[in-house]
């Protein structure tokens, strides 16, 4: 999320696809609202479903799920052929000047790259064309952060960080980045849009209207999305070309814009920053890979290349610097310029191993044991009947959790024989969030410490306990018996005062991290060396916990209005901690004109004071006392190689520009390029097992599934609250009325819908909430299945899992799951 929840109130224009925030984040959706009742902003919101939200929006479209990238296409080919994007903006703060390379080529839903054998694209093939320039740097220092920053150590920037040759720039030039986006979303018109999406042209175009009004200096528009557009095998490029969209508007890095990702329950924003995802490592830095035996090899593969002279490029400079900080952290004195800081100890995965990985391993049988923390693989991953199948294949289970849950009961649930399921399944009781303190971080990156409300009860522990005993009960064994590589554990820090049940202050301590020369908390990731010097768990949490005490527990707000938020931008500096550095809006130089004059003054990010000699307003996400009058001032975006932002990126796996791919399950075939369908990329797990495909047709399923939460229920812990289960007692379907009609089904009766992979069997909700849509000529109904019940709780009645319609497939850049479009048949029971 760019910006926070506050900020949209000082938006323009809300557009929401993928999301339902009056009713999946009612406390965040007062934002909303004060931005139409205080500014007059309107609100425009794209979902399958009339909900909530679309009863407050000024404009509801009935989109088909899974089409949004043709929507989003649309409006780009609509700015763009209208000229009704920002111009200087575009021209100075993105690379639409960029000249791309001879060698790029898009064909028929195809781009050039792509490995037949490997079923992957090239990604390195997607690159600029060079102007053959010299190497040079930008006058900046190696910290990137301020002409007054003292260089770090050891690796320097130029070692630590590709660096040129530089990129072509030359707008006009037919293959630069604006003229191949101009050709490249020329195909999406709005008879087009409306043939992929079901969006009728005329309503299309009134919401053009309104989006391309936005790329003013004086107007700004904020994207808001949730999981209705992750929680797709085209997810990444949906979102994409949101920002892509925001880009061209100027909208990003400004108050009241930005991409907003609202963010599950507690601390999934957390979650990501810690690297619960397989392939970062925390801060996002990417996991090594087997071919990187030094530091320098790594950053050198992962570190973004600076492509432009006045490119700070603060990331990849500093790649070196993080990691080795990290490794401080992780491996305290063994951590050495003389052994690569403990590089070696670092796993580097050969494979994939995100999250349908590893089921998908337990399914082949090379998975022994697994352990789940906080959540439930029996209900939450795609194709339930077959995640089912892998549990009962593996040696071993640990579940930990507050409550029973689908996985840890998953060995008696409806259907399962218990006497053919050889898996040993242990149970470890943890807290609930509420029986802990500690920090959440929300949406809008902000860290807010929380305490404990209720003490644990009976003999549940919290995670991090149990797994500290569980890492100090291994070291010993590897220090008594020996083993393969022991290194990595017995190497591990773990300075706490009791090592078995270290404090979350003590935790948070070390992921700030310290200058091991004093022993002081750091206070600013600029200073952060690659010398061995310094520690951070985390480099964009450097600053939450400084010797100045908890920052994450700052609370001056609204008590104090005119002290506390002196900007009346709602930034609230001394409120919580905002990862990184505590701003509260990213990009935010990109708010201010090449003079550094905010580009609306009443809604100003940052600005340049000519008397101090400073940026002032939100922290400056930029370098604080870089004059703008100074030609050798470097561009706005400064984690960036190219210093811009990316309308075109070879960041993503399936393509530098965002194109509309179907699902994997469509009623119809890609209008736009019907011999490549879905996204090339797409990872079909089955088939690359050897397992047969089970992806149904549109003659045998004629009707699409999308998934969705309900108010009432908090995750899967509802299942267990008297009230909430109270409230939403049994599972349901909802069913458009002229589909209900059809077919001769009343709100109550019991329907059996049902796809290749499982089916539900539960009663309707007729609802007009639900209608048909014209796609490609075809008549087509959604069937809205809320998830969250199961067979543990309550009402163990209610047994079925959503996902056991959901195909078991992943996404070309993260393998995210496909849970909101496919293919069901719906018959009364």
């Amino acid at each position: 999320m760019t910006n926070h929840w506050r900020d949209i109130r000082n938006t323009d224009l809300i557009l929401i696809n993928g999301g339902n925030p009056a009713e999946a984040h009612p406390v965040g959706f007062r934002w909303f609202m004060r931005a139409k009742l205080d500014r007059g902003a309107k609100i425009i919101h794209v979902d399958p479903r009339f909900t909530r939200t679309s009863a407050v929006a000024d404009i509801h479209l009935r989109i088909r799920t899974g089409s949004d990238a043709a929507f989003f296409g649309g409006l780009i080919n609509y700015v763009l052929k209208n000229k009704l994007y920002h111009d200087e903006y575009v021209r100075k703060y993105t690379n639409a000047a960029f000249v791309v390379s001879k060698d790029y080529s898009f064909k028929d839903g195809m781009f050039n790259g792509f490995d037949a054998e490997k079923h992957a694209y090239d990604t390195t093939q997607w690159k600029y064309e060079t102007s053959g320039g010299a190497k040079q740097s930008s006058g900046q220092s190696p910290s990137g952060l301020g002409k007054t920053g003292k260089a770090s150590t050891g690796l320097t920037v130029q070692s630590s960080a590709p660096e040129g040759p530089f990129a072509k720039l030359d707008i006009k030039h037919p293959r630069s980045v604006l003229n191949l986006m101009r050709k490249h979303y020329s195909r999406y018109t709005p008879e087009m849009v409306e043939r992929i999406t079901g969006i009728p042209r005329d309503q299309f175009l009134e919401v053009a209207k309104l989006v391309g009004a936005m790329g003013r200096p004086d107007k700004v528009m904020t994207q808001v999305y949730a999981v209705g557009l992750t929680h797709h095998t085209t997810g990444s490029q949906m979102i994409r070309a949101a920002s892509l969209l925001q880009l061209l508007l100027g909208n990003i890095g400004r108050p009241g814009g930005g991409m907003n990702a609202e963010r599950g329950h507690a601390n999934i924003q957390g979650n990501t920053d810690n690297a619960i995802s397989w392939e970062i490592l925390p801060g996002y830095l990417k996991v090594p890979a087997p071919e990187q035996k030094t530091i320098a090899d790594y950053v050198k593969a992962s570190a973004p290349a600076k492509v432009h002279p006045k490119a700070v490029n603060f990331f990849g400079s500093n790649y070196g610097n993080f990691m080795v900080s990290l490794l401080k952290t992780w491996f305290g004195d063994k951590a050495r310029k003389g052994n690569e800081f403990a590089f070696d100890h670092l796993p580097k995965p050969a494979g994939n191993s995100s999250w349908i990985s590893i089921f998908d391993q337990a399914l082949q049988g090379k998975m022994d044991g697994v352990i789940l923390s906080g959540m439930t693989a029996a209900s939450i991953g795609p194709d339930a009947n077959q995640v089912h199948e892998a549990l009962g294949k593996l040696k071993w289970l640990v579940v930990m959790d507050a409550f029973p849950t689908t996985s840890s009961e998953f060995w008696h649930a409806p259907g399962a024989d218990p006497s053919s399921i050889q898996t040993e399944v242990l149970v470890l009781p943890t807290t609930h969030w509420i029986e802990k303190s500690g920090s959440f971080t929300n949406s809008g990156r902000w860290l807010q410490w929380k305490d404990q409300v209720l003490p644990p009860e009976g003999q549940s522990r919290h995670d991090h306990w149990i797994l500290a005993d569980l890492f100090l009960r291994v070291r010993e064994l590897y220090r008594r018996d020996g083993g393969p590589f022991p290194d990595p554990i017995r190497d591990l820090t773990f300075d706490y005062s009791d090592p078995r049940k270290p404090g979350f202050d003590e935790i948070a301590r070390e992921v700030n991290g310290k200058d091991l020369k004093t022993g002081k908390q750091m206070k600013s990731f600029k200073d952060l060396t690659d010398d061995g010097s310094t520690s951070s768990g985390n480099w964009i949490y450097v600053g939450s916990w400084t010797e100045d005490g908890n920052m994450m527990e700052r609370r001056n707000g609204v008590q104090d209005v005119k002290k506390n938020d002196p900007t009346g931008m709602g930034f609230f500096s001394e409120w919580a901690f905002s990862w990184p550095a505590n701003r509260r809006v990213l990009y935010n130089r990109a708010s201010a004109d090449p003079a550094g004059k905010p580009w609306d003054p009443s809604r100003p990010g940052i600005k340049w004071d000519a008397k101090q000699k400073l940026w002032v307003g939100d922290v400056p996400d930029y370098l604080p006392d870089a004059d703008p009058s100074d030609p050798s001032s470097p561009l706005p975006f400064i984690m960036t190689g190219e210093g811009t932002g990316r309308l075109f990126s070879n960041g993503l796996a399936d393509g530098p520009f965002p194109e509309h791919y179907e699902p994997v399950e469509s009623p119809i075939a890609n209008p736009l390029h019907p011999k490549v369908s879905i996204s090339p990329g797409t990872f079909l797990y089955d088939k690359a097992a050897g397992r047969p495909n089970r992806f149904g047709t549109a003659k045998e399923f004629p009707y699409i599934g999308t998934t969705y939460r309900l108010t009432e229920h908090e995750h899967y812990v509802t299942q267990h609250v008297e009230k909430l289960v109270a409230l939403q007692p049994e599972a349901f379907v909802e069913v458009p009325t002229e589909l209900a009609r059809e077919k001769g089904i009343e709100t109550g009766d019991m329907v059996r819908v049902s796809s290749r992979r499982g089916k539900l069997e539960v009663r309707a909700l007729v609802t007009n909430r639900l209608g048909a849509l014209t796609i490609d000529g075809k008549k087509v109904f959604h069937i809205g299945i809320p998830i969250h019940w199961g067979y543990v709780g309550i009402n163990t009645g209610d047994h079925w899992l959503a996902n056991a319609l959901t195909p078991f497939v992943g996404d070309a850049t993260v393998r995210t799951p496909e849970f909101k479009a496919f293919l069901v048949n719906m018959e009364k029971m």
